[in-house]
């Protein structure tokens, strides 16, 4: 069976692919990305695979 582990980030708007991306190359998986506190702030959820 796998497990998974979760990290949540703030994003900042104006520089989206580019945290984006960061995570990505670190293994993780965008699950999800909402709106945080202003509107120029977003949180996004992430998982991996546990090794």
């Amino acid at each position: 069976m796998k497990k998974w582990e979760y990290l949540t980030a703030p994003v900042l708007i104006h520089n989206t692919k580019m945290i984006l991306d960061n995570f990505g190359s670190d293994g993780w998986e965008l699950v999800q990305i909402v709106q945080g506190a202003t509107p120029e702030q977003l949180v996004a959820y992430f998982k991996r695979e546990k090794q």
